[in-house]
């Protein structure tokens, strides 16, 4: 892909959303990493509306692990996987005490030994609660990378992250992955997408399928 279609794909959803940012409310980069581990497999909608109660119940690492793991599975129940989610808070809070005085690392090489902690997680507490350059990719930033031909169809997650690192000024890395949820979780959904008015349908592979198809289908009700 050439530099300039990158750089037009890049002002594009810019003009679209500029004003996209993280959606998971939180005051500090521990609530942020609590947030974001409850966030798998689950809207930040839902996350939102549990967290409200959660970070004024548990303000600390050490809240987390002063109550029985049953109590804590009941605060969050509402969250998917919350059996699995509330065992990892509790051992990553345990991990922060006993090895960080009780604060969330800066380093991304840590915070992805913490448990439930994975490379998306990590990118998206360095970027937001450090100010450290980063490019998470979740689902709505793999589906619109691999729609819009800034990664290829077969490409792991790794790979999609690494190739917008390639393509994308590092001084953008950040908003740019703001900017690609909010483009996927808004306009370029997974079903339903909005092609028909689409300032990107000229560049998108999809897009364009989608719409040739649909045009296709159009014609045979006409002629049927």
């Amino acid at each position: 892909m050439k530099a300039e279609t990158v750089r037009y794909i890049l002002d594009t959803i810019g003009a679209m959303f500029p004003d996209a940012h993280c959606e998971l409310n939180h005051s500090n980069a521990f609530e942020l990493t609590i947030a974001v581990l409850l966030s798998a497999q689950c809207t930040d909608e839902t996350v939102n509306k549990v967290t409200k109660d959660l970070f004024q119940k548990y303000k600390t690492p050490e809240d987390y692990v002063s109550v029985p793991l049953e109590e804590l599975e009941q605060d969050i129940r509402r969250i998917g996987l919350y059996r699995n989610k509330a065992k990892h808070i509790q051992n990553l809070c345990r991990i922060l005490i006993e090895q960080y005085g009780g604060e969330v690392p800066r380093e991304h090489d840590k915070l992805v030994q913490l448990p439930g902690v994975g490379r998306k997680t990590a990118n998206v507490v360095v970027s937001n609660a450090f100010d450290v350059p980063a490019i998470a990719v979740d689902t709505h930033v793999e589906r619109v990378s691999k729609r819009l031909a800034l990664a290829g169809w077969k490409d792991s997650v790794l790979e999609v992250e690494k190739k917008l690192m390639k393509r994308v000024p590092k001084d953008e890395w950040t908003i740019t992955h703001h900017r690609l949820i909010f483009f996927g979780r808004y306009h370029c959904k997974a079903q339903n997408p909005k092609c028909q008015v689409c300032p990107l349908l000229d560049v998108c592979r999809e897009g364009k399928k989608r719409m040739k198809t649909s045009q296709i289908r159009k014609d045979k009700e006409h002629t049927g």
